[in-house]
């Protein structure tokens, strides 16, 4: 499964096309795309109304969502945080570490825009669509 990152989605609602609102699009029609319950957090909390979140949340609906964080999924994330930290690598958004923690230990590729997760996938394995 492809997770599609919270900077996806809000490219994609704020801005409309570019390449890789592209790529998501080319994917939904395939069944591929997940979604994990702190990327829809993320996306709704940036609501511009309730009537805007009604929306977004029935849209949403069409695909899995996974819940990302658990006490296993934590312990797993401080340690590639520390292991990062080590090579003097800081990851700015705890929520960033957690879905490419999830992406890591469950197999998923990862679609996203945002730079927190180039060091992920050079240094631990996340996998990039």
């Amino acid at each position: 499964m492809i997770v599609v990152d919270t900077s996806v989605w809000i490219s994609l609602i704020r801005h409309g096309s570019n390449d890789v609102t592209e790529r998501l699009r080319s994917y939904i029609p395939q069944g591929l795309i997940m979604i994990g319950d702190i990327i829809l957090l993320e996306v709704l909390q940036g609501a511009q109304s309730d009537r805007h979140a009604e929306m977004l949340e029935r849209q949403f609906r069409a695909f899995p969502c996974a819940t990302m964080s658990s006490p296993a999924m934590a312990l797993k994330a401080a340690q590639n945080y520390r292991y990062l930290r080590q090579r003097g690598i800081t990851i700015r958004k705890t929520t960033d570490l957690i879905i490419g923690t999830y992406c890591i230990e469950h197999g998923h590729v990862l679609l996203h825009s945002d730079r927190d997760f180039t060091p992920m996938a050079e240094h631990l394995g996340l996998r990039i669509a």
